[in-house]
């Protein structure tokens, strides 16, 4: 007997599949959206640690100190002793943050009346108990800008990641600052916030250590929120925000930088888009430096962070930003756009510096240079008229990229590619029983095959 099927009853039958599947999907990905580790239980200790110097939000000048001590506020100061030896008292404010595991007190004294080209030492002060006495320097008047870029850190290097940044600094002598485009910790939790200070140690406390939000500094939930504690880290943000989003600029020498929140929402973006727009209206910096965490043009896949690109990458080409520093992607590649044959700005840079690498697709028509599993970090630096990226492989130090744009007056300003010569980090590194890596494989093969 034949069974007539109803066009009700097979619209039924098509979103009951349609259904199934979608939720057979989203048990596959609950975890990668909603699993977030338990956290550790936890005590700060009772005397200051922790300890990290940033940017204010006043001038380029402006510093701000913080640092952790105990789980209730206390008086809390910073001495800070000049070249003459003349030590002055900047009070601190304090805040108790209650995690999941614990709680601890947080602390930032607003350093807000520096001297160019000066060298300051300073210990921080909570009741009775002084940390060390620390030292950092300020930066000469009309001082060119001079970076040091990692993206993801995340995950621990197995101990590693203070002696690369230590030699890396090293061989960087001049470097002003330490800059991190998003996931500097694997997950908001105290015992990866512990690794990530152990990670910076002797670095944050004798230069400005900036970041933005990445996507693992965020509380898995719905909606996904930053835990505050990355605010009371990161204290430049606590006088910052902007509709909740986490944004932040700040000016040094003839560069700005300006730092997006990617992780947000389409509406929280649209924001974000606005107060970028406004604030490059006011920039008269003459080199522009963009810091978001996700790429607005992605190496995994042209449909990754469509709705960003949307939005951001038009006004970004039109308002003149020069360089945007990226990461998310756990692999390098770089990419220019080109108006009538000649490379010009902006330059859009993924880079990371984790022991994760993900499979990448090779899409010779966007990106200019990969890197695949290797770490990297960049040394961003003006020089009159040229600004200067140079990447290193984190591993042996060696320069892996150099990219250079120029300004040269009444010339439009364009890029001009040192690093085509270099060979390209493309060594296959995966297992060959694994599917997704020999497909990873073939496509390493065949972007060699079109180099």
């Amino acid at each position: 007997m034949k069974i007539k099927i109803t066009k009700k009853r097979r619209n039924l039958l098509i979103a009951a599949v349609i259904i199934i599947g979608v939720g057979i999907w989203m048990a596959t990905r609950w975890h990668a959206w909603f699993g977030l580790p338990p956290e550790p239980p936890y005590t700060i200790p009772n005397e200051p640690c922790r300890i990290l110097l940033t940017m204010g939000n006043e001038d380029e000048l402006s510093r701000n100190i913080g640092w952790q001590c105990g789980d209730s506020v206390q008086q809390s100061w910073v001495e800070l002793m000049d070249a003459d030896s003349l030590i002055t008292r900047i009070d601190a404010q304090g805040e108790v943050y209650q995690s999941r595991s614990g709680k601890g007190a947080f602390y930032v004294a607003r350093l807000r009346k520096l001297k160019y080209a000066q060298h300051y030492q300073y210990r921080v002060a909570t009741g009775d108990k002084f940390s060390e006495w620390h030292a950092f320097s300020t930066q000469s008047k009309n001082d060119e800008l001079n970076l040091m870029y990692v993206g993801d850190v995340q995950d621990t290097l197995s101990g590693e990641t203070n002696s690369v940044l230590r030699r890396a600094m090293q061989l960087n002598p001049k470097t002003q600052m330490l800059i991190c485009g998003g996931d500097l910790v694997e997950r908001p939790s105290d015992n990866y916030w512990q690794e990530g200070f152990d990670g910076l140690d002797s670095i944050r406390q004798a230069m400005p250590i900036l970041a933005c939000t990445g996507n693992h500094d965020y509380m898995k939930s719905l909606p996904d929120t930053v835990e505050h504690r990355f605010s009371l880290v990161f204290s430049y943000f606590l006088d910052s925000h902007v509709d909740r989003n986490h944004l932040y600029t700040f000016k040094m020498g003839n560069a700005q930088l300006f730092f997006l929140d990617s992780t947000r929402n389409l509406f929280c973006i649209w924001s974000q888009r606005q107060w970028l727009k406004e604030q490059l209206e006011k920039s008269t910096a003459k080199w522009k430096i963009l810091v978001t965490h996700h790429p607005l043009y992605s190496i995994k896949g042209t449909m990754n962070q469509v709705i960003d690109r949307w939005m951001l990458a038009g006004m970004i080409q039109e308002m003149g930003i020069d360089l945007v520093l990226q990461g998310h992607e756990h692999a390098y590649a770089r990419m220019t756009e080109e108006e009538d044959g000649v490379k010009v700005p902006p330059l859009y840079t993924v880079s990371h510096c984790s022991p994760k690498t993900y499979r990448i697709k090779f899409d010779d028509d966007r990106y200019d240079k990969y890197g695949v599993y290797c770490r990297f970090y960049q040394t961003v630096y003006t020089q009159g008229d040229t600004l200067n990226m140079c990447t290193y492989e984190a591993d042996n130090y060696t320069l892996y990229d150099y990219v250079q744009i120029v300004k040269h007056p009444n010339q439009k300003p364009q890029i001009i590619d040192l690093g085509k010569n270099i060979p390209e980090k493309l060594e296959f590194k995966g297992d060959e029983n694994n599917k997704k890596d020999r497909e990873f494989k073939e496509r390493i093969e065949e972007y060699k095959a079109k180099k």
